[in-house]
């Protein structure tokens, strides 16, 4: 694809940020100072630091207001090409999808062009965003951590490399923005906030950016599931036989791959928004069609925060390219393909994790592991989250069925039960996957960890399918499962 074939014939740029001891390019202007090699600073300092910086930037008046003059003036077009030249959608350009448009009403366009002018007026939430650091205590949930029950935030985050990690009472002490305050202590304990010489607010701003463009009505692809898969990425990016490789560079894009690999997920599949002719699929020619708009949204938002802009240009057009190529790479229906080259990869024993293109690859498969990790996580969690994705499932299929559209496979409610998905999804796809990623880092206790919980979860399942089938046939002496459980269970079956 043009998007690998840019990035492989690229110069390795990512070898010049290796080491701590090179000279930095940049000044470090009003951020603090860091001593290379010692833990960053603890989040209340962090808060801290950002509101005195917040302070001494009155600068950021101008800018505003040149950011909404720029938006203005690109309205004309979703699509944005900046200097790097590769396409970007302007944030908010694509509201998520009001499925009352597909009543074709008098109102619709009346609805849908309430929320594209909202959702286009960005700056609102840059502008509510910035309340908390101003002294003025917004009516909305807070963006920072209040100090009040910082502790017990603080203290998970300590634990942020385990594996157990609840990412649901995490997002609650966060006060609902795991995803923001995860990515700013992941960014300070990797030192990327100094090495790559981020400004602090201009972090928080974008990271404010992403969770925002994440749907919290889906009761699956939303904020939380970001912060899980971020979380998770985090673990696999410390993996010995990953990490001794991994120059800051890549670091930083696995990172910010797992935050807004799902950003704008509408709630509901690519052949749903086929069969609704939705203007995304004519936009990337049914051809990974939330993929390409989660990334092109990111690379929007990176443009629209500056968060990149003291880089080369070449560095942020690296970045930019490398990004899509990791969020491409989490589309299921490419899953054989990487499980493919992945195989011939371990067989052959050609991995050479000193070259950027397989570090790279390497990367791909990381995200695409954290991306279906939920089976492989502890029962309680995997539970809620397989209930989650279900219930997201069931609810297009709803709207299949009110709109007389073909119901899609497992969207079904009366047919499709979560037993039998996940038997099936823990078959098919996580557990070939997990199998050559276990070879790949050499049974580490992580993935020896995530296999075991993997087949005790996939056995609970089992378990709870055949109660079912046991408390239908109860009630229907015919003792006849419909045909899809009973294919299901035989599949489960299957070593």
């Amino acid at each position: 694809m043009p998007v690998l074939d840019r990035f492989f014939n690229s110069t390795e740029l990512g070898r010049q940020w290796r080491t701590g001891e090179e000279p930095m390019p940049f000044p470090m202007g009003s951020l603090p100072s860091y001593q290379p090699g010692t833990l960053a600073c603890e989040l209340p300092e962090m808060i801290r630091m950002v509101k005195l910086i917040w302070k001494s930037k009155s600068e950021l008046r101008g800018t505003k207001q040149r950011g909404i003059l720029e938006n203005e003036d690109a309205l004309g077009d979703a699509r944005v090409r900046g200097q790097t030249g590769v396409l970007s959608e302007r944030r908010g350009s694509y509201p998520f999808i009001d499925f009352r448009l597909l009543n074709n009403t008098t109102h619709s366009g009346e609805i849908g062009t309430k929320k594209k002018v909202k959702r286009l007026l960005s700056f609102q939430r840059y502008f509510h965003a910035s309340r908390l650091l101003r002294g003025i205590v917004p009516q909305a949930s807070l963006y920072l951590l209040d100090e009040d029950y910082l502790g017990q935030a603080r203290h998970m985050l300590s634990k942020v490399g385990m594996w157990d990690f609840d990412i649901f009472l995490f997002d609650r002490l966060t006060n609902g923005n795991s995803l923001v305050t995860l990515l700013c202590h992941l960014f300070n304990v990797h030192g990327l906030i100094h090495h790559f010489q981020l400004d602090m607010v201009t972090l928080h701003r974008f990271l404010v950016m992403v969770q925002e463009d994440y749907h919290n009505q889906n009761p699956y692809h939303n904020a939380v599931h970001a912060a899980d898969v971020t979380q998770a990425m985090h673990c696999y990016l410390k993996e010995p036989k990953l990490a001794t490789f991994l120059t800051p560079l890549d670091i930083m894009l696995g990172l910010l791959a797992a935050a807004a690999h799902d950003v704008d997920h509408p709630g509901v599949n690519q052949p749903f928004l086929i069969k609704t002719n939705h203007h995304l699929t004519s936009l990337y020619q049914n051809v990974s069609v939330l993929e390409n708009h989660h990334w092109r949204s990111t690379v929007g938002m990176l443009r629209e925060s500056r968060l990149l802009a003291h880089l080369p240009k070449e560095m942020t057009q690296d970045i930019e390219q490398q990004l899509g190529s990791l969020i491409l790479a989490t589309d299921i229906n490419r899953q054989n393909e990487f499980l493919t080259r992945l195989k011939a990869h371990l067989e052959n024993k050609d991995l050479r994790l000193e070259d950027a293109p397989d570090r790279h690859f390497m990367l791909q498969i990381a995200l695409k592991c954290a991306d279906i990790c939920n089976p492989c996580r502890l029962w309680e969690m995997s539970k809620q989250w397989s209930e989650r994705v279900c219930e997201e499932f069931y609810r297009q299929g709803d709207l299949e069925q009110k709109f007389e559209l073909e119901i899609s496979p497992l969207c079904n409610q009366q047919k499709d039960s979560i037993p039998s998905i996940q038997i099936g999804f823990m078959t098919y796809i996580v557990e070939p996957l997990f199998e050559e990623w276990a070879k790949f880092t050499g049974d580490t206790p992580l993935s020896e960890n995530m296999l075991s919980h993997l087949r005790r979860n996939k056995a609970k399942w089992r378990s709870l399918l055949h109660k079912q089938h046991s408390s239908s046939r109860s009630n229907d002496h015919s003792g006849q499962v419909t045909e899809n459980e009973e294919q299901t269970l035989n599949e489960g079956d299957i070593p």
